[in-house]
């Protein structure tokens, strides 16, 4: 995942780098029709990866009424760099039955992007759409325990040895419903955004990683109880596609009884915002 990230990052900076390309240029890297495909170099956000219908921001009819159209297809947005915090029915501080999730608030962190939306804009400044993309929530366990695989409940066993890594994390794709209010180009060309709604979320695994002096790395994979099935909401502000998120999940993390009440705090920045 730390290669994951830091790829992101790379490919970010590389863009902001090209950036400076030459309308000519980047003319001719674009191929609009009525089925529009473009690989485009945004001066403001970035990279866009685009396949499906133009999202046309001032195309107005012969009386000069502005035309509202669906839009969307792949991209690849709304990347997410952040941090995860457990909340435990209502509170920061975990119960004694939770204590052995105890982590490393630094360490633990929360990444994910969206690689497809379709929607509808009704104006140039509001717009409806449903995404799809991938989520990770990376815990990093205080306590040199393993989760066991496998069992009928959230079960940990105590280890002997020092794990300089103890990430217990899950995997999911997340499906969000988005309502986009932003701003009129200011006279940089660029625009506040704030965008929030509902998602849902289907598991696809957990997964333990360990390193130690004695085993080296490890890995384990199994549900580990995380939800099948979650769901929350977002809420983003932005402003010329560089932005601030959170998230809460109103479901709990786990479907086991001893972790009733445990939910899920994500909050950082957002890339790739519009």
């Amino acid at each position: 995942m730390k290669h994951l990230i830091l790829k992101t990052l790379m490919a970010g900076g590389l863009v902001m780098g090209m950036g400076q390309i030459t309308k000519a240029q980047t003319d001719t890297m674009k191929m609009d029709s009525v089925n529009h495909k473009k690989f485009g170099i945004h001066k403001k956000t970035g990279v866009t990866l685009n396949f499906g219908k133009k999202d046309r921001d001032n195309e107005k009819d012969s009386s000069g009424i502005y035309k509202s159209h669906f839009t969307g297809g792949l991209t690849f947005n709304r990347i997410d760099i952040g941090y995860s915090r457990l909340v435990d029915n209502g509170s920061s501080n975990l119960s004694p039955e939770n204590d052995f999730l105890s982590y490393r608030g630094g360490k633990t962190s929360t990444f994910s992007f969206d690689i497809a939306q379709f929607g509808y804009r009704f104006t140039p400044n509001f717009k409806i759409y449903l995404a799809g993309g991938f989520d990770w929530t990376l815990i990093r366990l205080r306590k040199d325990i393993t989760i066991q695989k496998a069992m009928p409940t959230l079960t940990y066993e105590d280890q002997t040895v020092g794990f300089s890594k103890n990430r217990f994390s899950s995997s999911y794709v997340h499906i969000p419903l988005n309502f986009e209010f932003r701003t009129k180009d200011n006279k940089n060309g660029n625009r506040f955004f704030v965008v929030v709604g509902p998602e849902i979320g289907f598991l696809l695994n957990g997964k333990v990683k360990q390193i130690s002096g004695e085993r080296g790395k490890e890995k384990f994979y199994d549900d580990y109880h995380f939800q099948g099935l979650r769901y929350g909401g977002t809420v983003r502000l932005g402003y010329a596609g560089i932005g601030v998120f959170t998230k809460y999940y109103f479901s709990d993390m786990f479907n086991t009884a001893a972790q009733a009440g445990l939910k899920n705090f994500s909050f950082g920045v957002t890339l790739g915002i519009n």
